[in-house]
């Protein structure tokens, strides 16, 4: 069912912006709503900038400790969006745009994601966790027992 909405949604929404679009220029008159969508972009930029290098910090701290940096991904991923969404001219993806920005929201989305999704743990990712290969034999050759062929 979401999947025969997502196309809908996809032609719903320039037109809501365009809606948008018309009731703030009314409001507020087209200089100003125009200023209001190129300060959007630029805020955009910056928050992702700032925001960035706060999830590659904390991507590295995870990374040293050892720990899966599947929330750091997914922060990164969702401040992506954010930015993109404030760069595409529009009220309502502003709104979306600056709602991922906020760590709560991101938070509340990393929940409901971890909801339905399974880890599994296969052991290799830690040093301290390494598989069990069995008893380690070294196989000692001699020059006559190894030959190398050099030929193309």
């Amino acid at each position: 069912m979401l999947r025969l909405l997502i196309p809908f949604f996809i032609l719903l929404l320039p037109l809501a912006e365009i809606a948008c679009f018309i009731l703030v220029g009314r409001r507020i008159g087209l200089f100003s709503t125009l200023s209001l969508v190129v300060l959007a972009a630029v805020v955009g930029i910056v928050l992702m900038r700032i925001q960035g290098f706060g999830v590659l910090t904390r991507l590295r701290q995870s990374a040293q400790t050892g720990r899966a940096p599947g929330k750091e991904l997914l922060d990164g991923a969702m401040i992506v969006v954010a930015g993109i969404l404030l760069l595409i001219p529009g009220f309502l993806t502003d709104i979306i745009g600056l709602a991922l920005f906020l760590p709560p929201v991101r938070t509340f989305l990393w929940n409901r994601l971890m909801r339905n999704v399974v880890v599994v743990d296969i052991g290799g990712a830690r040093p301290d966790n390494r598989p069990k290969t069995g008893p380690q034999r070294t196989i000692d050759l001699d020059e006559t027992d190894f030959q190398r062929d050099d030929r193309p």
